[in-house]
Order: structure tokens, then C-alpha cells, then sequence
């Protein structure tokens, strides 16, 4: 009963988002800073173009957070990171979301095929045009299978499907169907739950000199002597 009554308040705030929103006033998206960028996710009767961008501005966040000044650090890594991170209640989106993606995520709010307000495990929509094209293009024969059986059998979770996701995660440097599942499910779906009213996007990036040597120790003089 104690869980049923938690989802139910949890639902609360997400189905006034949509009363709400469904009022409201589209106002189309227009600052894409990627459009020179290959185009990564096509998919028939969404919006393709809004995806994409979302699709890079959060693989520049996630690499900008996690790199911590290292200039040689890979999206591999960042996608490794994110998923554990992101699976196991471990994520910070208040750290990692630059002002840009908090903007797309408004925009991806008027795709209400995208979100399900009634999925208490994540506010993506398992059955929605998206996710139908995310699955049915995966390259990973055994990540497919066990994401179609996951779904078919209303059992799909972040945390079921990101078990064998982090042993592959290396698959979202060639595949842009998984890469923008990882994006929708484990990054934007969560930021339901953030104010963004509160968050300080002028986060200056860390720079780390690994050129610097940690200072020596300093030697008492005294040490090991009888006085």
C-alpha cells in the first residue's frame, strides 16, 4: 500500500505538468546550435531535428561534467559513467545540465508522444513513436531482444535495461538509436524532477594543470633525534 501511495504522489506533479502544459501555447524551438552536425536519429512523424540536438547537447554535457579538466578523455567514457551513474540514483543533473540542454528539455516537453505520465518507473514513454524506432533500429542483436522483451512485457525500467547496457555501452559510439535511448531515458525523463529555477548555470568549467607537481612533504629537521 506504502508504494502504491508514493507512486501516486510521485505522478502528482507530472500529470499537473501536462493539465498545464496542454494550455499553454507552443513556442517552436529555434536555436539549434548543432544543425552543421551529421545527423545522427531519423525517425518517420517525430521531431527529428529537435532530437538531434538534443542527442549532442547532452553528449557535450555529460563529457564537459565528467571530464574534469582531462582534454583526453573520450564520449566512451561519458557514456559508461552516465548509465552507472544514472542506474543506480547516482546522478547529479543540477552539475551537468548547461543552460542550452535545460532549454531543449522545454522544448521536448510539447513531444507528448515522448513521455507517459502513468509509468511510475520513468517518464518516457516505452510505447511511443520514439522508442518504437529506438528498438526496432538497435544494431546489438541481444540488447534488442532484451529491450523488445522488456517492453512487450511492461517490465522496462531504466534500471532492468541498463544491466546490459553498461556491459555495452562502447555500442553508443556507433549506434545513435541506443545513444539517444541512454539520452531520453537515463538523462532528459529525469529532469521532470528538477528546478531549473535553482540551478546556476554559470558553473565555471574546471582546468586541471596536470603538468603541476604536488607539493613535497615538508621534512621536520628534528624528526628521529633525542633532544
Amino acid at each position: 500500500m506504502k508504494i502504491k501511495m508514493n507512486s501516486k504522489i510521485t505522478l502528482i506533479p507530472f500529470l499537473l505538468f501536462f493539465i498545464v502544459f496542454n494550455c499553454k501555447k507552443e513556442t517552436p524551438f529555434t536555436d539549434f546550435k548543432y544543425a552543421d552536425k551529421p545527423v545522427a536519429f531519423t525517425c518517420e512523424g517525430v521531431n527529428s531535428k529537435l532530437l538531434n540536438e538534443a542527442l549532442y547537447s547532452f553528449e557535450d554535457d555529460i563529457v564537459n561534467h565528467y571530464k574534469k579538466g582531462n582534454q583526453n578523455y573520450r564520449l566512451d567514457q561519458a557514456y559508461s559513467q552516465i548509465i552507472r551513474n544514472s542506474t543506480f540514483g547516482r546522478l547529479k543533473l543540477e552539475d551537468m545540465v548547461s543552460k542550452h540542454t535545460s532549454s531543449i528539455f522545454e522544448a521536448l516537453k510539447n513531444e507528448t508522444d515522448l513521455w507517459d505520465a502513468n509509468n511510475p518507473k520513468s517518464h518516457l514513454n516505452y510505447k511511443g513513436s520514439t522508442m518504437n524506432c529506438i528498438s526496432e533500429s538497435i544494431k546489438d542483436t541481444a540488447l534488442k531482444t532484451t529491450l523488445d522483451a522488456l517492453i512487450s512485457t511492461n517490465s522496462m525500467s531504466p534500471k532492468l535495461f541498463g544491466a546490459p547496457l553498461a556491459n555495452k555501452y562502447r555500442n553508443t559510439l556507433n549506434d545513435k538509436n541506443l545513444a539517444m535511448y541512454v539520452a531520453l531515458d537515463l538523462f532528459y525523463a529525469k529532469m521532470f524532477d528538477i528546478d531549473f529555477s535553482k540551478v546556476n548555470f554559470e558553473k565555471p568549467e574546471l582546468k586541471v594543470d596536470f603538468n603541476q607537481l604536488p607539493p613535497k612533504p615538508e621534512v621536520d629537521p628534528h624528526a628521529g633525534h633525542n633532544h
